[in-house]
């Protein structure tokens, strides 16, 4: 959490509910240390996918499917194709597609994303970044490739806990490849010619990218 708890409370306090299936998966993902995306995430996408109103969705992290899941509820007659490549979750990542009633609009493909986006075709209206964090910067040349014109790319947990604001010999050794590569995709969303990019202290931080028509 990079912003003060108790303003993030208040304004969590104000957001929209979930499905009881949502709000259930989510307590099952708490209690399970499965990390999920966090309610002020969870707003921001919904604002985004009623405004951009996306026909096809790329999301590139699965975990057990509560965002894939969050996106389908709050995108009428979206596609959804999300990308998982532990083993351990995918089986129930299925299980609640299935019981979530969405799983004809979900496609799930299982394996190392670095391999998976180059297969793909372009024609994303919506990507949604939330993997291995040190990945980021190596998926985004099939990113930007897939991504529309006008198509948003929204990336989580971009500051590392706050990680990202220190020196590099602040942060623990285990810790500095994922802070070198972090600090160079966020320099490349933001010099980017084909992309404008805002970065806000929402969560972990977040960014907003739009590919330029």
């Amino acid at each position: 959490m990079i912003v003060d708890e108790r303003m993030a409370a208040f304004i969590n306090s104000f957001a929209s509910p979930n499905s009881a299936f949502l709000e259930d998966l989510e307590k099952y993902s708490l209690e399970t240390a499965v990390p999920i995306i966090r309610k002020e995430m969870q707003t921001l996408i919904k604002f985004l996918l009623a405004e951009k109103a996306p026909c096809k969705i790329l999301e590139v992290g699965t975990a057990v499917g509560f965002s894939t899941i969050l996106m389908a509820e709050n995108s009428k007659d979206s596609k959804i194709t999300t990308i998982e490549k532990y083993e351990k979750r995918i089986p129930l990542a299925k299980e609640n597609f299935k019981k979530s009633g969405y799983g004809d609009r979900i496609t799930l493909l299982e394996g190392d994303a670095a391999d998976i986006l180059k297969e793909l075709s372009a024609g994303y209206d919506l990507i949604f970044m939330d993997a291995a964090k040190a990945q980021y910067i190596n998926f985004f040349p099939d990113v930007l490739r897939l991504l529309n014109p006008g198509g948003i790319l929204l990336s989580d947990n971009v500051m590392q806990e706050g990680d990202i604001l220190e020196s590099r010999y602040a942060v623990e050794r285990r810790n500095r490849t994922i802070y070198a590569r972090m600090r160079d995709y966020l320099y490349e969303l933001t010099h980017n010619d084909e992309l404008t990019t805002v970065i806000l202290p929402v969560g972990d931080g977040v960014t907003v990218s739009v590919r330029k028509k």
